[in-house]
């Protein structure tokens, strides 16, 4: 259990809820407040299935395609470094592109804001290095899951009372953090690489 929370922590930093909200505020600024809720509620519930879906059924995938551990590990640092750098140095499109108005439907809240690439891949690492811990790893995934959907249910209040500049200031924070946990987690599969190859 007392790897929850850190793994937790990782999961709600990938999410990147925080640099997802100036984004969901702008897909559902045309809803009433009531709808509003109704569709972030839908699309929170349609990721954590997703995610769930990946969590469990990540080795049956992996053995499927023939994937090492480590080609996952550095695969998956290799995600995070890209989105880690993103947030440090944002584009004008965002994080994850361009995106077109409207009521969003699974695209592009629920996939790839919430269950992004990034999120996806960390899920799958943890599956394949330590199977037995698996339920350890999804009750992680709800806690990080959980502060995300607070954060963004409280997108509009979050974004008047800390401002712009402020929520920016976060984000590249948390760029930071997830480009050394990239980092680590490239090394750990270089690492286990050379120790399979040297026997």
């Amino acid at each position: 259990m007392n790897q929850v929370l850190p793994t937790a922590l990782m999961l709600f930093l990938v999410m990147d809820s925080l640099g997802n909200v100036p984004l969901f505020l702008s897909l559902l600024k045309d809803l009433t407040p009531a709808r509003r809720r109704v569709v972030l509620a839908r699309e929170l519930l349609i990721a954590l299935g997703v995610l769930l879906a990946f969590l469990y059924g990540g080795q049956s995938l992996l053995a499927l395609l023939k994937l090492e551990q480590e080609s996952v590990s550095i695969a998956g640092g290799i995600v995070l470094f890209l989105i880690g750098l993103r947030m440090i140095f944002p584009t004008a499109e965002g994080v994850f592109g361009d995106i077109e108005g409207g009521e969003p439907l699974i695209v592009p809240m629920a996939i790839p804001c919430i269950a992004g690439p990034s999120t996806i891949a960390v899920l799958l690492l943890l599956a394949q290095q330590d199977p037995s811990r698996i339920n350890h790893w999804a009750l992680a995934l709800l806690i990080a899951w959980a502060a995300g959907g607070v954060v963004l249910f409280s997108a509009t209040a979050l974004y008047r009372f800390l401002g712009k500049r402020a929520l920016g200031a976060l984000e590249k924070l948390m760029g930071m953090i997830l480009v050394a946990l990239s980092v680590q987690m490239l090394l750990d599969g270089i690492r286990s690489f050379l120790q399979s190859t040297h026997g």
